[in-house]
């Protein structure tokens, strides 16, 4: 062993789980050829890293400036101990304890996916719940710490042979991402209507889509829980929704496919289109135009003169407003909280089916294993 040859025990604090920490720490340090380990904990997470004293100063350097985009660095502190010798870096097991940690907010569905979601060559085309590292859902479906799919939703669905392979390899964006699933292995959608058999799959997204563009209401599970959505452009629909959610006459939040969608109903700015397109997919209040190129019923936002937009963040809204090659439906939805005047929002499929089914002709979307909290 050489004299210069250092080990330092690393724990970072902040938000660094469900993040794509881990990975971004295991190719750094196999970059410097450094050994050692990554693992979360109750805390956060937890490296330990040897080898030539100059390659892990520059790893330390690179851990702070190049940190995954989502990541937020707290603090870290550091301990110099023994060398052990070693070859290799590993990802650890988890380890569980008393500690507490910040977990990663939901991330919308990142450029990436969004790619594989409308390729029909690749094996996720039209999948519903498409993610990857870099997105998707994290606060939502955790059940405790630290990050890891056991301790999350994703628990009782096992990961088929190709998404494993995906899970393990370091080249790959879904390297030890614990959200990752696929048609075969993945939750189900599912579109209910009364009286009527339920849908799977593409099936279920197509008549979803079908039914808003008939002027339905449907009951759409995002992240978090549900939404009640209708065809913006659709006055008897808005008009009815606001009816029975008893709403007087409060603005109505309406989602659009994308930026440009949202310029031709409102004044947009270079910064609110970047806060449009933010990850964390927010509501954005805009001045809207007089002269917007896209219908939108006055039931919307009665006598207001700002709406309030925002983007997709979930594969199943992208394949409500249809990918190029589907048929023309709706430019713009309503989506507003699902839950009648005065209630809790709904987050769980028997809530939807007892308290929304009955006051509104809706399509539930449902899971083996919900994207969201019951």
């Amino acid at each position: 062993m050489v004299d210069d040859r250092v080990r330092l025990r690393l724990v970072v604090s902040g938000v660094v789980q469900g993040v794509g920490f881990r990975p971004f720490v295991f190719a750094l340090a196999s970059k410097f050829g450094l050994s050692g380990s990554v693992g979360n904990d109750s805390s956060g997470v937890t490296i330990e890293v040897e080898g030539p004293a100059a390659a892990v100063q520059k790893f330390r350097h690179r851990l702070l400036i190049e940190a995954p985009p989502l990541a937020r660095i707290d603090a870290i502190t550091v301990e110099v101990i023994a060398a052990r010798g070693g070859i290799g870096f590993e990802i650890a097991q988890s380890q569980a304890g008393t500690g507490r940690t910040l977990v990663s907010p939901d991330i919308a569905t990142c450029e990436d996916c969004l790619a594989e979601l409308a390729d029909p060559a690749d094996r996720r085309y039209r999948h519903a719940f498409i993610s990857c590292t870099n997105c998707g859902p994290r606060f939502t479906i955790v059940t405790d710490l630290p990050y890891d799919r056991p301790a999350t939703t994703m628990a009782p669905l096992p990961l088929c042979e190709a998404c494993a392979a995906e899970y393990a390899d370091p080249a790959d964006r879904r390297f030890h991402a614990q959200t990752v699933a696929c048609p075969d292995c993945g939750p189900t959608l599912t579109l209910h209507r009364p009286g009527q058999p339920d849908l799977a799959g593409a099936l279920a997204i197509d008549e979803a889509r079908r039914l808003l563009s008939g002027g339905a209401i449907v009951a759409v599970k995002g992240l978090g829980g549900y939404h009640l959505a209708c065809n913006a452009a659709d006055q008897t629909a808005v008009s009815v929704l606001r009816k029975r959610k008893d709403r007087g006459d409060k603005p109505f939040a309406i989602m659009v496919p994308d930026s440009e969608s949202a310029g031709k109903l409102a004044v947009l700015t270079d910064a609110d289109r970047r806060l449009l397109s933010d990850p964390r997919r927010p509501v954005v209040l805009l001045p809207q135009r007089v002269d917007g190129a896209l219908s939108l019923a006055s039931d919307v936002a009665p006598d207001s003169t700002d709406l309030g937009i925002m983007l997709p963040y979930t594969p199943v809204h992208r394949l409500l407003f249809g990918l190029p090659s589907d048929p023309p439906g709706p430019r713009v939805l309503v989506m507003t909280s699902g839950n009648l005047s005065g209630e809790p929002i709904v987050t769980d499929d028997a809530g939807a089916l007892a308290r929304l089914a009955p006051a509104y002709s809706c399509a539930v979307r449902r899971f083996r294993a919900a994207h969201c909290r019951s």
